[in-house]
This record gives structure tokens, C-alpha cells and sequence, in this order.
């Protein structure tokens, strides 16, 4: 049987999202705040309490989690095989004109369906 023990850094990660809640917080009452100030101050203050709270959240545990995450999804991306620029010009011209042909049809139905509709309630538009 586990049990759920707080451990330390637990706590300790609670302290660093409400250091980084905080610092959030900061920049945006901050910002309102000191409205006199040139907005070019202003947003290089809110960049840096931004970058400051990313830096504490990244602190934690779950921060550490999304890091490896994010390098990992990065690795992969990769090793994707990207489309040429012939094979995508192809593809979007096979979509549109599968798309074209589509509407085509649904017009024809809807057209087909109005008159229907109209015949047997009696009722032209």
C-alpha cells in the first residue's frame, strides 16, 4: 500500500508557483499602476517579472517535467519528414478541387431539395 507523503520539495514547489503567481500578478497591477510611466518602461518591466516567474516555475518539479517535455517534443519534430514545396502545391490543388467539386454537388442538391420541398407544400420562393 503507497502512501501520499509531503516531502520538502513538495512545499517547496508550492512556495515557487506562488512566488511565480505573485510576480505575475505583480506585473500586471504594476503595469496599471504606473500608467504615467512610458509604455516602453512599462513592458520591459512586465517582460522581466514574465521572465522572472517562468524562471521560478521552472524551479519545480512540474516545470522540470514540461523542460524535458518540450526538448523531447523538439527532438522529435526533427526527425519529421516535411513536405516539399512541389508536393505541397499538389496536395492543395487536389484539395481544392475536391472542395470545389463538393460544393458543386451540395448546390445541386440543395437545388434539387428546394424545388422538391416547394412542390409539395405549394409554396414558390
Amino acid at each position: 500500500m503507497s502512501t501520499n507523503v509531503e516531502t520538502p520539495s513538495s512545499s517547496m514547489d508550492t512556495v515557487k508557483w506562488l512566488v511565480a503567481i505573485a510576480l505575475l500578478s505583480g506585473a500586471v497591477v504594476g503595469n496599471y499602476m504606473y500608467s504615467e510611466l512610458s509604455v516602453l518602461v512599462r513592458a520591459i518591466g512586465v517582460v522581466v517579472a514574465i521572465g522572472a516567474a517562468l524562471g521560478v516555475a521552472s524551479a519545480t518539479e512540474k516545470g522540470k517535467a514540461f523542460i524535458a517535455f518540450a526538448k523531447e517534443a523538439r527532438i522529435e519534430v526533427r526527425k519529421v519528414v516535411w513536405p516539399t514545396r512541389q508536393e505541397t502545391m499538389h496536395t492543395t490543388f487536389i484539395v481544392m478541387i475536391a472542395t470545389v467539386v463538393m460544393a458543386l454537388i451540395l448546390w445541386g442538391l440543395d437545388g434539387i431539395l428546394f424545388r422538391i420541398v416547394g412542390f409539395l407544400t405549394g409554396v414558390e420562393i
